[in-house]
């Protein structure tokens, strides 16, 4: 899978995003090591806190189907159209948990010809992960 794979299936998602407060749908596209795709758009609630995002529920689709090896992600949204969406905290502290910070590719999207791609140690630096719990 291409990172302009990835990105076309993250942008495809933001059709499904469930925004009726924030007009600001996000999609995601995340890939294992064995090149399986798990996509995930974000979902919000009125009382914004049960709110979940695209990233997060790639991930969790993944991991709830046993999955725990993954390559990469791609990330397209935007309040007007696609831009580049970074990842909130609360989605690179999901990546820490199953990721390698050194490896693990996040891809912000804007098209096929516009995107940037970062490590995770890149958009997390000094992140804390399971490695800081074991011995």
């Amino acid at each position: 899978m291409t990172e302009q794979d990835l990105m076309r299936l993250a942008v495809e998602m933001l059709d499904k995003a469930y925004v009726p407060y924030s007009h600001f749908p996000v999609g995601a596209a995340l890939e294992c090591g064995d090149g399986t795709v798990y996509t995930g758009c974000n979902i919000e609630n009125a009382a914004y806190t049960p709110t979940v995002c695209a990233e997060r529920i790639a991930f969790f689709k993944a991991v709830s189907d046993g999955r725990r090896d993954f390559r990469a992600i791609a990330v397209a949204g935007g309040k007007d159209g696609v831009d580049a969406c970074t990842p909130c905290g609360v989605c690179r502290q999901v990546m820490a948990e199953f990721c390698d910070p050194e490896t693990f590719q996040i891809i912000l999207a804007v098209d096929a010809k516009h995107y940037d791609i970062y490590t995770l140690k890149e958009m997390l630096p000094k992140g804390f992960g399971p490695s800081n719990l074991t011995e």
